[in-house]
């Protein structure tokens, strides 16, 4: 099935726009650009715009030429990553350090999409609200919204998501019932010792020895602790310690995330970790501080809006394109927050490419533009049909 046609007739200034928000990537909370651009469009387009909600958020505000009626909630993110690109694209990003790699700025101009079809449509009964979201990428963006009185100010029946997906058939919309992403946590272990010149250990409490032995232990958390049935990751992903050849450090840290699937789960390997914690300062009369920041929450679709949204996508991309039989992902998402308020489902949609998100090679297929503002669209339309 088609691209709803209207929004077809979009696609070359979508590209155009995609290219210009991935040509200057924000990374979470500097969005100002971004989000000026957003809101000054949604202006144009006769929307009632919020401006700096979570600090560079923006909401538009849409209601529909047939009467009053619920409120759906579409809402994607604008921040990019602190990495570097590697594509050579005409349209690479012009900041270093700085690189859309997570196709947030496809999101941010599928939304768009959307909001310029709805608005010259308005061919429904009630209100869409449009959620520009910053900081997904694991500092809060989600949280700070909600914290600002997101669903007080602008409350939802519901709320969907969406993200793509380089890795699965383009146009493959898929969507998990129930418990579909991981929650996260991050963490950083201070180790306090006592430095000494590297010749003379016997004088340091040496906090390389507490780290190294820490880290292969805590390894034993989730394997020995953790129902077998119960999916969960411990990964240490840094060790920071020393500066010269002929000197034991006074402070060693050790930093890396969880992910889950259940809060029991999260709360156990938490509290082995301070454990463990503990014991070893007692064994090598050393001082150890674990920071525990549970920053995503585990992302639960709501099963019957789930497959709204799957008869949505197929209206879209066909039947044959969509799907409810998912894995579990281990990676997070900060939408979770957003479900845990407002019931409603987040999903994701192929396209061509093969180089997964977050490595600095990555390319967004521009053809899922119009796909992703069309399923936004029609999602929209059909729950809140007059």
């Amino acid at each position: 099935m088609p691209v709803i046609e209207k929004i077809a007739g979009y696609a070359k200034e979508l590209t155009a726009l995609r290219h210009d928000f991935h040509a200057h990537p924000e990374i979470g909370f500097e969005e100002q650009r971004t989000s000026g651009i957003v809101a000054s469009l949604l202006e144009e387009w006769g929307l009632e715009v919020h401006r700096g909600i979570g600090q560079t958020g923006v909401v538009g505000v849409l209601k529909g030429a047939k009467g009053e009626g619920r409120t759906i909630g579409l809402r994607a993110d604008m921040d990019a990553l602190p990495m570097d690109e590697h594509t050579n694209l005409p349209f690479r990003s012009t900041h270093p350090g700085k690189f859309h790699g997570c196709g947030h700025d496809g999101h941010t101009t599928m939304l768009l999409g959307a909001a310029r079809y709805l608005s010259e449509t308005r061919d429904f009964a009630g209100t869409v609200v449009f959620i520009f979201q910053p900081a997904e990428e694991g500092l809060g963006g989600a949280r700070a919204m909600l914290a600002d009185g997101l669903f007080d100010r602008f409350p939802c029946d519901e709320v969907y998501g969406m993200h793509n997906n380089p890795l699965a058939q383009p146009n493959r919309v898929a969507v998990r019932p129930g418990v579909a992403m991981a929650g996260s946590t991050f963490f950083d272990i201070t180790i306090q010792g006592r430095g000494s010149h590297g010749a003379a250990p016997h004088h340091a409490k040496d906090p390389i020895i507490v780290a190294t032995s820490l880290v292969q232990n805590l390894q034993s958390i989730v394997s020995r602790n953790v129902e077998p049935v119960q999916p969960a990751v411990l990964s240490v992903t840094q060790i920071h310690s020393g500066t010269a050849y002929n000197v034991i450090p006074d402070q060693a840290v050790i930093s890396g995330t969880i992910r889950y699937f259940d809060d029991g789960v999260r709360d156990l390997i938490h509290e082995r970790i301070e454990a463990f914690c503990a014991g070893y300062a007692t064994s090598f009369g050393v001082t150890i501080t674990p920071e525990l920041r549970p920053v995503f929450s585990v992302l639960r679709n709501d099963p019957s809006l789930s497959a709204a949204y799957l008869e949505a996508a197929a209206e879209i991309v066909g039947g044959d394109l969509v799907t409810d039989q998912v894995d579990l992902v281990p990676a997070s998402e900060d939408f979770a927050d957003m479900l845990l308020a407002v019931p409603g489902a987040y999903c994701t949609v192929g396209h061509s490419g093969g180089v997964p998100v977050h490595n600095p090679g990555f390319v967004l297929d521009d053809a899922i533009l119009p796909v992703g503002a069309s399923i936004y669209a029609r999602i929209a339309e059909r729950r809140l049909a007059a």
